[in-house]
């Protein structure tokens, strides 16, 4: 295999092609059959299919880029490397859909030089969609340019979230989400954060809201959203323990959601506590 230097928009179409090809690796697994178990719950699923778009996704990475490090969400655990760049891998987000058949569920592949994304892509098996972004070239999707939307009244604005597979957590994201679904337009979970967040940067959704993520479950999509024009904010919130909150949108919603977020979670999570002593 070629060897891919460091330019983004050269690591960005990296990322394009071996995301799509560990797709191609998730479509055939669904359609021959595999085999699932439980991993940090009862309902945290992971599949043999996760497990061979990992090794797909990890051998491609290191015939282009051998010197590199790695991160995944399953066996890979950190590669550390020695060129500076640092791959954040999740070979399967939204395995939960991806058992059930559910149409919701990605590939996402992003490179960082120390703690800034440079690039990514977030590929959609189901629909077909490939979406990329490099550092200061843009997102896209399929080749055409993204912008988030402009929407700035949290009335009129559409959210994605999701929610943890920790039942005490959930406890508390549910009032949560109660309260947030009376002073936006509408709430959607998809179950990708990789997905909704591209769609963020699509302008499918307005705005997103979620605590409990990984870094490979945002870093790719992220960058999509940043490059669409968009804001990210990343922070860590203590429910249950320490878990880091994601909020993405245009300026205006990530200001409305944050300002949310930060005045419910505390007394929500102490509610909760509460309530079960």
């Amino acid at each position: 295999m070629t060897r891919v230097g460091t330019d983004p928009a050269d690591l960005r179409d990296l990322a394009v092609r071996v995301a799509t090809e560990a797709g191609e690796v998730l479509v055939e697994h669904a359609r021959r059959g595999f085999t699932s178990q439980s991993k940090s719950s009862a309902t945290d699923p992971v599949t043999d299919a996760d497990r061979a778009s990992e090794q797909h996704v990890v051998t491609a990475l290191l015939a282009a880029r051998p010197d590199d490090g790695i991160v995944g969400e399953e066996e890979m655990g950190d590669r550390p490397g020695t060129s500076g760049l640092r791959w954040i891998i999740d070979p399967l987000d939204g395995t939960v859909n991806y058992t059930y058949g559910h149409p919701q569920w990605s590939v996402s592949i992003a490179v960082a030089d120390g703690d800034d994304v440079v690039a990514g892509a977030v590929v959609d098996p189901g629909r077909g969609e490939v979406f990329s972004a490099a550092r200061d070239h843009g997102a896209s999707l399929d080749g055409v340019p993204l912008t988030v939307t402009t929407v700035v009244d949290p009335a009129f604005t559409l959210v994605g979230t999701g929610f943890n597979y920790e039942a005490d957590v959930r406890a508390v994201q549910g009032p949560q989400v109660a309260d947030l679904v009376t002073r936006v337009r509408d709430i959607r979970r998809g179950g990708s954060a990789a997905l909704d967040l591209a769609w963020v940067a699509a302008g499918r959704v307005d705005g997103y809201w979620e605590y409990g993520l990984n870094e490979w479950d945002w870093a790719a999509a992220g960058l999509l959203v940043r490059e669409a024009g968009g804001v990210t904010r990343a922070d860590h919130v203590d429910v249950h323990g320490r878990r880091l909150q994601v909020v993405a949108g245009n300026a205006a919603v990530v200001e409305h959601l944050a300002d949310w977020a930060d005045t419910t979670a505390a007394r929500l999570a102490s509610d909760a506590d509460g309530a079960s002593s």
